[in-house]
């Protein structure tokens, strides 16, 4: 269970998302990773994993020991420690995987950086839990409050409270440098316990709130993304997008990640193309770089003084011409070389029914008002004659 809502109902049965902690309404499949190690058996001489990766709030996860007495599990609900206290979080892997995860990571077993499990949380320790958790909204509302009084230029996005309840992380953005000591005295003051004020950025922000990106699909930083690597315009540039901010940002305000997918690829495509800088020379006029199509390996040039006409190339032609302008060798036009269009049959559409019409059940229409006029009218005419 991660979010307050998959918490247990009547008779031990989970409400909320009914799924306990594979939801969507707080931070349950975030980062989540399947275990396909689980059901395998060790190697014989092999000893198990002392080690498992605990998931908290939203999508921070850490790497524990545990003690010999207890064999925790995915999804079960240990309490960890932490200075001064103690804090909750869900197993999220356990097993071989974990040892394959330290070593991806680079992280040695004996290393410091890895906490400690001291138990299994009880029921009061998750019923605690919870109410801090249903809390945290509250508080986050009276601390942006408290920071829009003193006209702190920070945003705070969100509040993390110690399993414990002795202790609370704020999370804020900012662009400069922020003094919020004062802060921290107003909200030690309101709230009883210790502060924690955690500097986070755009694109970290918005993996913690999670959404919904252009693309009609949760946001690869709040599902997979781990690192946050710098997306630049070069990225869009090579890939003949439009340079239109509204379309390459993202929910942080950000260019999207997504742009680095298939920047590798596109690099080792363009590289097959001339430099758009040079130009063709004809006797008809000189021709200049206009676009590209990377994926048909087709180019567009037009005449100087005549921009509303296009002509479009194959990158071989081009590479022809250019090596024969190297020559001092003049080409006639452009026209010459121009790609010929190719003949593409009639798409073909193959319905379920096959050859029957798809309106065979419909009732059939009546006739018009003005057939009927017609024939009514003639009608007439013979009887009178």
């Amino acid at each position: 269970m991660s979010c307050s809502s998959c918490n247990n109902g009547g008779k031990g049965s989970p409400r909320g998302c009914k799924n306990n902690g594979s939801c969507g309404s707080d931070s349950c499949t975030k980062l989540t990773v399947f275990d396909w190690l689980e059901n395998m058996q060790l190697a014989e001489g092999e000893e198990a994993c002392p080690h498992v990766e605990v998931q908290f709030k939203n999508s921070r996860k850490a790497f524990y020991r545990f003690p010999k007495e207890i064999k925790p599990q995915a999804g079960t609900l240990v309490i960890t420690k932490v200075e001064k206290g103690y804090d909750l979080g869900r197993v999220s892997l356990a097993g071989p995987l974990v040892r394959m995860q330290l070593k991806r990571k680079k992280i040695k077993p004996e290393s410091d950086a890895i906490g400690m499990i001291l138990r299994l949380a009880s029921t009061q320790e998750i019923n605690l839990w919870h109410d801090l958790r249903e809390k945290e909204a509250e508080v986050q509302r009276e601390a942006r409050n408290l920071a829009l009084a003193l006209n702190l230029d920070m945003k705070i996005s969100d509040v993390e409270y110690q399993a414990d309840g002795k202790k609370a992380t704020f999370y804020y953005t900012a662009e400069d440098r922020v003094d919020f000591r004062q802060l921290i005295k107003d909200l030690a003051r309101a709230f009883s316990i210790r502060i924690e004020m955690r500097q986070i950025g755009m694109r970290l922000e918005a993996s913690r709130l999670g959404g919904i990106g252009s693309c009609g699909r949760e946001l690869c930083c709040s599902t997979w993304l781990t690192d946050f690597r710098s997306v630049s315009s070069g990225a869009a540039r090579y890939q003949q997008l439009s340079l239109n901010p509204q379309k390459l940002a993202g929910q942080c305000g950000r260019l999207k990640c997504c742009l680095n997918y298939e920047l590798e690829v596109y690099r080792a495509e363009v590289k097959k193309f001339p430099k758009p800088q040079i130009k063709l020379h004809t006797e008809k006029g000189i021709g200049v770089f206009q676009k590209m199509d990377i994926f048909k390996g087709l180019m567009w040039y037009a005449y100087k003084n005549e921009w509303m006409t296009w002509h479009k190339l194959e990158t071989e032609a081009v590479l022809k011409i250019i090596e024969k302008n190297k020559l001092k060798e003049i080409v006639s036009s452009l026209e010459d070389y121009v790609a010929e269009p190719t003949e593409q049959g009639a798409p073909f559409f193959d319905s379920g029914v096959g050859a029957d019409s798809s309106s065979r059940f419909d009732r059939p229409k009546r006739g018009s008002f003005r057939r009927k006029k017609k024939t009514k009218q003639q009608n007439d005419s013979e009887k009178k004659a």
